[in-house]
């Protein structure tokens, strides 16, 4: 026999005592308060209820508490129905030594289980004492029905009243503060009942001030529908002033397991709902994702041909508008998919962030729409833009280039058509058939001045002839009218060719007959002739149109012009030496009397004519001198814009350079929390767009540069087009690392890193980062810092934090095993957050497909598979249709009509398989 007396704790009033582990506060048991005849009744029917509850089980039951459980077999079989186990086998004699033994095995049992029985002995039990069998019941109870209960790691009685306040807290006029008072108006227990099962009671209709009605409904509902027996009499609750607590603490726990099965599910739905609600946000997330993506990339497809048709067109207006729509694409239209493409690229990195965080396979978008490929087309659309405009500013040069040879072909084909009239007539008259000997000879000597001025305008016609190949060979629109007219003239040269050849001879067959000829007519027309032409050619000259793109271009016109002025002076003393030959003929004349019939016979140059000219050619040079200033002054402003914008250009980029430096210093410095980082990036952010009124003004000036068609800048190495791409790639840099932060800030907090291992984990990363950054543009370039570990600066950084990778056989099994999971590309580059990932993983738990098949199967009641009606009545609509349009036909062995495979869903979710 087990001794389960004590001297040390014998009861000081003479009767035995009950004593228990003393940690346990609920399981004191007051002798005093036994000797209260209503608690002892109100304990004596709970606890018969209570063991009956569980002996029917077993086919049996108990009347008398104190009597049925003396010869100790009842007793036995009691712990071994709510035990599950066997006790030894009790011995079948009538005598008192045999009751004994058998009480003393129900007694070692309980001891086994870790109970501490104080003055509780089998003979007690035998003898039928009534206090002592309702303590050794209510330990029985304590250590079966009570003990095993925890809320929130509690302790049983703390937990059962915790579970009660919980279940009871939305009901009016439930306070639920002990196992005594509380209870007394029977609205808690209807409450717990209408919590779980609220088909069974209409709570809205019970009255505070009718606690009988109250617990007789709740005993009466719990009893038939709950298979909870009737423990206690209503009116023995409500006729005493404090119920026994002990015998609500048992009623109450039996309460607690009848429904623990409803708790378990309520669990498990919880957390399957908030993975499926995690499903749910990635698939709108990826949605999102692939609705920009064909949105943006529909747009590049759409915009690349507009880029690539280089259709020239006809003038220089149709061109300037061209260019005019370009700007406006560059201005309006382009800015915004810069901000959508950026955008894109920070939705993509916060998706693969948020499926990471959840244990979810990585997001990988439809075939044509990963950001590779949006930045393969982008790079392809600007590769349009810069073709295409490089092409337009060609156009322009070309079709400014092709309306000054246009103009220069019109204006000298019009004073050679000029020229030529009445040419072929003159070369075709017979005069010299009836004219005297001198008439003959000055027709000849006429006809050989006309050689001459024939042979001065050759090279007026070659230069015609030149012009209209260039204007062919550079596809002037109206190269057709050009050609016929250069055809005609070429044609007409070619005839009065023939025609001047056919006259000269003619002319130099009756020469022998003519003697008389006047040598002053005739030097006077070889030397008016020549100097003619050069007026002639001074007056074109003069009137020339000209092009130029720089202030050295004009000065060089205008040094020519001048060259020319320094020449007049020598020009008009040939002038008055032309014009005195004229003089001496008339001089000659008078003084002999000779009376003169007609004009020069050699030439129809007159006095007057060249003089008429040479006040033309006077009147002239002050008009080029004026253009040329003009012109000049036209450069000058050019080079004003020029200056302008370089001095702007050259802030502006360096401004750039730096502020690209200082976002890699902050990101690599990491000063302060993750939050204090993101408000300072955010800042910077705002400062940076703040100084974007200066880039407009760089357009502005832009624009006015190619307005004025200015091609070239030797003030300043950067282009408007350089700065344009240093700019957006600034707001994309500081817009991704604000996204790093931000997706830092995600994986703390769902992995529970703290900010001091986060600060902990990126400065080990930063400083075994040495490797530099050769990538990106060549001007706008961060710290030199690759972002990435290689392999054998990974493995430092994780000895710097402890981890055992060091060059032997187990370290180097552990280092293979870490980069198969920071590196599965085998790309031989570890990321930083590759890095975070994989230290969250070691330190914290997630969400795993183990986890959520357990859920699944609390909900389908241990079977392999759940039904449609199980999912609706157990999880929120929307996720309870999430599961069934998503979840296939189950094909188990033990499967059945309607039946949904669970398992395969779970293991989908977390990409272990396909659906």
């Amino acid at each position: 026999m087990v001794d389960y007396h004590s001297s040390n704790n014998q009861a000081s009033s003479g009767g035995p005592a009950v004593y228990m582990d003393p940690r346990e506060q609920e399981n004191d048991w007051d002798r005093d308060l036994l000797l209260d005849p209503a608690w002892e009744k109100q304990q004596r029917k709970t606890f018969t209820a209570w063991c009956n509850s569980h002996l029917r089980k077993a086919g049996t039951q108990i009347e008398n508490i104190e009597e049925d459980f003396r010869d100790g077999l009842k007793l036995m079989l009691l712990l071994e129905v709510i035990s599950g186990e066997r006790l030894p086998k009790p011995e079948r004699g009538k005598m008192r030594v045999h009751k004994i033994n058998n009480v003393n095995k129900a007694l070692d049992y309980i001891a086994s289980k870790g109970v501490k029985l104080v003055s509780i002995g089998a003979e007690e039990i035998v003898d039928g004492n009534a206090k002592m069998t309702l303590g050794m019941i209510w330990t029985i109870i304590l250590r079966f029905a009570i003990q095993d209960i925890s809320v929130e790691e509690t302790s049983a009685k703390e937990g059962l009243l915790l579970w009660c306040q919980r279940k009871t807290a939305p009901y009016k006029n439930v306070n639920v503060q002990n196992f005594h008072i509380s209870w007394k108006d029977g609205l808690a227990f209807n409450a717990l009942i209408h919590r779980h099962r609220p088909e069974l009671i209409d709570y809205d209709k019970l009255r505070k001030d009718d606690p009988l009605t109250n617990l007789n409904n709740a005993f009466e509902v719990a009893e038939k529908y709950l298979d909870i027996p009737k423990m206690m009499d209503a009116e023995d609750i409500v006729n005493t002033a404090r119920p026994d607590e002990k015998a609500i603490m048992t009623y109450v726990s039996s309460f607690y397991h009848a429904f623990s099965g409803a708790q378990k599910a309520e669990t498990a739905a919880n957390r399957i709902c908030k993975v499926l609600a995690v499903n749910q946000e990635n698939e709108h997330l990826m949605e999102d994702y692939e609705k920009l993506a064909s949105d943006l990339l529909e747009w590049i497809r759409r915009t690349i041909p507009w880029l690539e048709n280089r259709a020239p067109e006809k003038t220089m207006a149709e061109m300037q508008q061209k260019l005019e729509d370009f700007r406006g694409y560059r201005r309006v239209h382009k800015p915004p998919k810069v901000q959508e493409k950026c955008q894109l690229e920070i939705n993509f990195n916060t998706l693969q962030t948020k499926l990471r965080l959840s244990n979810r396979p990585a997001f990988m978008p439809s075939e044509g729409r990963m950001v590779s490929d949006i930045n393969g087309s982008w790079h392809n659309l600007e590769g349009a833009e810069k073709g295409y405009e490089e092409w337009m500013l060609n156009e322009i040069r070309r079709l400014e280039r092709l309306d000054h040879l246009a103009e220069k072909f019109r204006q000298k084909a019009t004073i050679h058509e000029s020229w030529t009239d009445g040419k072929e007539a003159m070369l075709t008259q017979k005069d010299y058939e009836t004219a005297s000997l001198s008439e003959v000879k000055a027709l000849l000597r006429k006809h050989e001045a006309f050689e001459s001025d024939l042979a001065a305008h050759q090279d007026r016609v070659e230069q015609i002839a030149a012009i209209a190949q260039e204007l062919n060979e550079l596809d002037y629109y109206d190269s057709p009218s050009v050609n016929a007219r250069c055809q005609k003239i070429c044609e007409q040269w070619d005839a009065l060719g023939s025609l001047t050849q056919s006259r000269r001879e003619s002319l130099e067959r009756t020469e022998k007959q003519l003697e008389s000829i006047d040598e002053l007519y005739l030097e006077y027309a070889k030397r008016a002739a020549p100097f003619n032409n050069w007026m002639e050619g001074a007056m074109e000259d003069l009137q020339d149109m000209f092009i130029v793109h720089n202030i050295e271009e004009i000065q060089g016109l205008i040094t020519a012009h001048e060259q020319f002025k320094s020449t007049l002076p020598e020009a008009n003393k040939e002038r008055e030496a032309i014009q005195a030959i004229q003089a001496e003929v008339q001089k000659i004349a008078q003084y002999n009397g000779i009376k003169l019939s007609g004009g020069n016979p050699y030439t129809t140059i007159t006095p007057k004519s060249i003089d008429d000219k040479w006040h033309k050619v006077e009147q002239l040079v002050p008009q080029r001198d004026r253009a040329l200033q003009e012109e000049l002054a036209k450069q000058q402003s050019n080079d004003h814009l020029r200056r302008k914008f370089a001095t702007q250009a050259n802030i502006v980029g360096p401004w750039i350079q730096t502020k690209m430096e200082e976002i890699g210093r902050i990101s690599i410095e990491m000063n302060g929390t993750l939050e204090d980082q993101l408000v300072n990036l955010r800042e910077y952010e705002q400062s940076i767009i703040e100084y974007k009124p200066n880039i407009d003004q760089l357009e502005g000036d832009h624009q006015l540069i190619q307005e004025a068609l200015i091609f070239d800048n030797k003030y300043t190495a950067y282009t408007m087009e350089h700065l344009r791409v240093g700019w957006e790639q600034l707001l994309t840099t500081i817009a991704r690392t604000i996204n790093e932060i931000e997706n830092q800030i995600l994986t703390r907090d769902a992995k529970g890193i703290s900010q001091e291992q986060l600060h902990e984990y990126r400065t080990s990363f930063n400083h075994f980062d040495k490797k530099g950054n050769s990538g990106g543009s060549k001007a706008w370039t961060r710290l030199d810092h690759s972002g990435a570990l290689m392999a054998e600066e990974f493995k430092a950084c994780l000895i710097s934090l402890g981890y055992d990778v060091e060059n032997n056989k187990a370290g180097d099994a552990e280092f293979a095993r870490i980069m198969g999971i920071v590196d599965p590309n085998n790309s031989g580059a570890v990321t930083f957050q590759a890095f975070i990932d994989f230290m969250s993983r070691e330190t914290t738990d997630t969400d795993t497909a183990d986890q959520v098949i357990a859920s699944f199967k609390i909900l389908a009641a241990d079977k392999n598979f759940i039904t449609a009606e199980e999912l609706r009545r157990e999880l929120p609509p929307d996720q309870a249709e999430y599961c069934i349009a998503r979840m296939a036909p189950y094909s188990g062995p033990d499967a059945k009509p309607g039946a949904l495979d669970y398992m395969s869903f779970s293991t989908a979710l977390y990409g272990e398989s396909d659906l």
